[in-house]
């Protein structure tokens, strides 16, 4: 009955087990729809954009710029656990992660992560260590995120960009296709995939390419996501976007 709490906890408010806070680039219109889609019972998401509309160092650099003030908004419609939500940007460099993590925590007072810790968590739980990377980036940001990955130990067997510069390009691409781009870029070596980006539809792919590349695949918002989900305690596994929801924080 509408408005009677239940004994599994709905009558409690949206986000009654986990209010998830993201910071998004301003151009990016998938993370919000593909993360809602995949978030468990009792899950809610809160969002706040930074401005990013392209992918040259000054673009990228500049996300970051209003972090403190974009958190406080969040902070104000109660999230409990922050994350900063865009690959490119995360990766840029092997501190990156670390600093927008520390930044976000001091104005906060309350947990907060990023799409590079994500991501490394989740090849690890993978047990992945020979990655192929399929990205829609410019060759520069490809390139800055092979030495992301390589520094934290995993190899790059093959890796692709699209030369595509901000988020609305990059969701325009329709599922199909990075479906052909990833199998037509399979490498017997690689032992998982990467679809990089957070502003590329891909979560109804994963299941398909992981029967078809016989191997984990692991997406932006899907590692986000399920990284965010463990660190709170919560072991949902939902079904249909991929393996790496079966698994519990590595060790």
């Amino acid at each position: 009955m509408a408005g009677t709490e239940s004994n599994s906890g709905r009558g409690k408010g949206y986000g009654w087990r986990l209010s998830l806070g993201m910071l998004l680039p301003s151009s990016n219109p998938v993370a919000e729809p593909e993360v809602t889609r995949m978030l468990p019972e009792g899950v809610s998401l809160l969002t706040t954009r930074l401005k990013l509309a392209g992918s040259s160092r000054e673009d990228l650099l500049g996300m970051t710029r209003d972090v403190e003030s974009a958190v406080g908004l969040l902070c104000d419609a109660g999230a409990d656990r922050i994350v900063f939500n865009c690959t490119a940007v995360s990766t840029f460099d092997v501190a990156m992660g670390d600093v927008l993590r520390e930044r976000i925590e001091k104005v906060a007072a309350r947990p907060a992560t990023s799409t590079a810790d994500a991501v490394i968590g989740a090849l690890k739980a993978l047990g992945a260590k020979r990655i192929g990377l399929i990205t829609p980036y410019i060759s520069a940001v490809v390139e800055r995120e092979i030495a992301f990955l390589q520094h934290h130990g995993f190899e790059v067997v093959r890796s692709v960009g699209r030369d595509l510069i901000e988020g609305k390009a990059m969701s325009s691409v329709e599922p199909g296709q990075w479906y052909r781009w990833t199998m037509d870029n399979a490498d017997c070596a690689a032992d998982a995939y990467f679809l990089s980006c957070t502003a590329i539809r891909v979560i109804d792919i994963i299941p398909h390419l992981e029967r078809d590349l016989g191997a984990p695949v692991v997406t932006s918002n899907q590692a986000m996501l399920w990284w965010c989900l463990r660190h709170a305690g919560l072991q949902d596994s939902p079904e249909a976007f991929g393996r790496l929801f079966t698994k519990r924080l590595p060790v």
